[in-house]
C-alpha cells in the first residue's frame, strides 16, 4: 500500500468509499448477504446449509462466484490490454455499475441477479496490482484491519511510524461509504447505486485529465 503515490491513494479512498456504498445496498436488497465481503458470505452459505435453507446459500454462493469473475475479468483485461489507463479502467467500472444496477431493478429477486454488482466489486480490486498482487485492498475491510492493526504493533515496537495510517483511511472509507450507502438507499432504492456509478465515471475521467495534463508538461519541456 505505501508503494501508491499520494494520488493514487486518494483515488483508492474514494473507490474504498464507493465499495461500501455498494456493499451497503447490496446487504440491504439482498437482505443480509454482501457484494464485496466473501468471507461472510462463505461463511453464511455455510450456515443455511447446515439450517436446510438451499435457496439463501446458492445466493451467497452466486455472490462469490459472481466477485471471483470479475476479479479474473480485471486481471484479465490488465494483462492482454495493458496500455488501458487507470482512469479509463476506472470508467468502464462506473459504466458496468450502472449496468449491473439495471439487471438489479429488472430482476429484484430472489438476488442471483447481484451477483453483477459482486462482480463489480471483484474487478475493482485489480485496478493496483503489483507483482501479482494486488496494493490496495479496496473492497475488503478485513484485511485491511489487519494491516491497521500491524501498524500499529510496529509503531509502538519501534519498527515503523505511520504504516497504520493508509490502512485507517481506506476502513474509515468503507465505513463511511456504507454511511452515505444506507441513507441514499432510503431515497432512491437500488437506483442509489447510480450515484457510485456516477462518482466512479467521475473519478475516472479527473485521471485522465490529469493524465493528460502530465503528457503535455513533459512534451513541452521535451
Amino acid at each position: 500500500m505505501q508503494k501508491i503515490s499520494r494520488v493514487s491513494f486518494a483515488g483508492s479512498l474514494v473507490l474504498a468509499g464507493m465499495a461500501g456504498f455498494v456493499d451497503a445496498v447490496g446487504f440491504i436488497l439482498s437482505g443480509g448477504l454482501f457484494v464485496s465481503f466473501m468471507s461472510g458470505n462463505s461463511t453464511q452459505a455455510g450456515v443455511e446449509v447446515s439450517a436446510g435453507s438451499s435457496q439463501t446459500a446458492l445466493v451467497a454462493m452466486s455472490l462469490v462466484g459472481g466477485f471471483l469473475l470479475g476479479v479474473i475479468a480485471g486481471r484479465f483485461s490488465g494483462v492482454r490490454i495493458p496500455h488501458v489507463t487507470t482512469g479509463t479502467r476506472i470508467i468502464g467500472l462506473g459504466v458496468a455499475l450502472a449496468a449491473a444496477a439495471l439487471i438489479v431493478a429488472a430482476w429484484p429477486t430472489p438476488g442471483y441477479s447481484l451477483a453483477a454488482l459482486a462482480a463489480v466489486m471483484g474487478a475493482m480490486n485489480t485496478l493496483f496490482i503489483a507483482d501479482g498482487r494486488a496494493q490496495v485492498a479496496i473492497t475488503y475491510a478485513t484485511g485491511t484491519l489487519v494491516s491497521v492493526g500491524i501498524g500499529v504493533a510496529d509503531q509502538v515496537a519501534g519498527l515503523n511510524r505511520g504504516a497504520w495510517i493508509r490502512p485507517f483511511l481506506l476502513w474509515a472509507s468503507i465505513t463511511l461509504g456504507a454511511v452515505v450507502g444506507t441513507l441514499c438507499w432510503r431515497a432512491l432504492d437500488v437506483w442509489a447505486l447510480m450515484i457510485a456509478a456516477a462518482v466512479l465515471c467521475v473519478l475516472g475521467g479527473s485521471h485522465l485529465v490529469r493524465g493528460l495534463a502530465q503528457s503535455r508538461a513533459r512534451s513541452q519541456r521535451l
